[in-house]
């Protein structure tokens, strides 16, 4: 019993570590002196500065899901949220992260992390975007910030074991406790009590954020009773009630706060169905993956259209990863009548007809496509992954050179960049391509020395020479502002 506490405590505490952050004792000399604000202990650029330390650190070792439809879907409803809160200072993305244990967290910068088992576990829209609205709030809010000057004002936490302890939970949760351990003895009921106290906070506001966006109130109470009632008498709860405790009195006083506002119908958008499917169709590994999928597809089978349309594509992809591209293709196909528009569908039956050998297909299929949406995202990842198995390099490279400037921290785009680089033999390119690969993953030496390697690859003084050597010059800057983030 006493083993299993003190694992459910460690669990806890590094979770924290997520969304409450550390006092920064090492970067103390870099602050200016602690106020009694948070402004007055981190500035938005210090703020946003340390946010992409963290970013790239976790984007090395977590799960996170590139997909570009689900970052879009995620993305697009982050932000209309965005836009009806208060107090933003910052501009705020939004990642997935392919965990099945319920959870999000925000830190540093805007950024907010999402398990992709929320897409799952949530009954619709306006719960997802519940959970999403109190990550927002507690950015606005600065709680991070805030808890760094009160942590300030008593022992701190060192940042490089603490954040070294954080990212190897990530990426091996047994290792990661025991390395917490030591870090975290003596401050675990500091740092609960400033939790909880900010929790209620980001609720309320996270509250009038939801029903400004246009999505039901109720949705927040709901989740919050559904995962106390379903998870009420278990041995370890999910992460997400470690994270974000459900007291009775935060679930009464949420509760009260919706009874006030009344309930509003809003049905779930397609999109958050399709993702929802794409979710538990395509990244959904554990064993019990197909049962859990068709568990879905009769849940929503009688439902409205939406819902229909959702169980149909659920069925595609999976039928796509079985290989039976014959019966993928043919559902597909049918929903493409349906709404030929829809990039979903578009998606989808271009990864059929290249995975069946019908290349030029998917090429004219999405040049015709892009004609009409120039600068969608997806269309441009698609278009240009389908140049580079159709032979034409040189095309998805224009493509790609253009993107990769207009989405820098996409690291699709210079995956797909270094592969055409390759093809053509433009050993320098593609080298300059993996060297911000490693850099958005935090590897800042590894994208030192593959750029040094790419500089090697071209004639003394030329212009591409003088374009490798400047970008290593902001790599080993960037690489010196981090060292404070890095010290022991």
């Amino acid at each position: 019993m006493l083993r299993k506490y003190k694992k459910l405590l460690l669990i806890t505490f590094i979770s924290l570590l997520f969304k409450s952050s550390i006092s920064l004792a090492d970067i103390q000399d870099s602050l200016p002196e602690m106020g009694t604000v948070a402004a007055a202990t981190l500035s938005i650029n210090q703020e946003q500065a340390i946010g992409d330390f963290y970013r790239r650190q976790l984007r090395g070792v977590a799960p996170f899901i590139y997909d570009p439809l689900l970052v879009n879907y995620i993305n697009t409803l982050g932000h209309r949220l965005v836009a009806q809160a208060n107090s933003v200072k910052m501009p705020f993305t939004f990642y997935l992260i392919n965990n099945k244990q319920i959870n999000a967290f925000a830190f540093f910068g805007g950024n907010v992390v999402l398990h992709s088992s929320l897409l799952q576990e949530t009954d619709n829209e306006s719960q997802l975007a519940s959970v999403i609205a109190h990550e927002i709030s507690h950015v606005t809010q600065r709680h991070l910030a805030r808890h760094m000057e009160e942590q300030s004002r008593s022992a701190p936490l060192t940042w490089a074991s603490a954040l070294g302890s954080m990212l190897l939970t990530m990426a091996s949760p047994e290792a990661g406790m025991a390395a917490l351990t030591t870090t975290l003895a003596g401050r675990e009921q500091s740092v609960i009590s400033f939790t909880q106290s900010n929790e209620q906070e980001a609720d309320r506001i996270g509250l009038g954020i939801l029903q400004r966006a246009g999505f039901d109130p109720q949705a927040m109470y709901n989740f919050m009773q559904k995962l106390a009632d379903q998870y009420r008498y278990t041995s370890l709860p999910p992460e997400m009630l470690l994270t974000h405790p459900l007291p009775e009195s935060r679930i009464s006083d949420m509760r009260n706060r919706v009874n006030q506002m009344g309930r509003k119908k809003v049905p779930s958008s397609q999109d958050y169905l399709l993702a929802k499917f794409r979710i538990a169709a395509m990244y959904d590994t554990s064993q019990t993956k197909e049962q859990s999928l068709q568990a879905l597809i009769s849940q929503y089978a009688k439902g409205d259209n939406n819902s229909k349309i959702a169980v149909q594509y659920g069925q595609a992809i999976n039928y796509y990863q079985k290989k039976n591209y014959t019966e993928a293709r043919k559902i597909t196909q049918s929903l493409l009548q349906q709404q030929p528009n829809n990039i979903w569908f578009i998606d989808l039956i271009t990864d059929i007809d290249l995975a069946s050998g019908n290349v030029n297909q998917a090429v004219n299929r999405l040049e015709q496509v892009r004609k009409n949406q120039p600068n969608n995202a997806i269309l441009q990842i698609n278009l240009a992954n389908a140049y580079i198995e159709s032979g034409q390099a040189t095309k998805a490279t224009a493509l790609l050179t253009r993107y990769t400037f207009d989405n820098p921290n996409d690291s699709n785009g210079w995956s797909l960049l270094e592969s055409a680089a390759a093809k053509q033999g433009h050993n320098d390119e593609a080298l300059a391509a993996r060297a911000e690969i490693f850099a958005l993953n935090g590897q800042l030496k590894e994208a030192i020395n593959t750029l040094v390697m790419a500089s090697r690859e071209r004639n003394i003084n030329s212009i591409q020479q003088a374009r490798y050597d400047a970008r290593i010059d902001q790599f080993r800057q960037m690489q010196k502002r981090y060292q404070q983030y890095e010290r022991n």
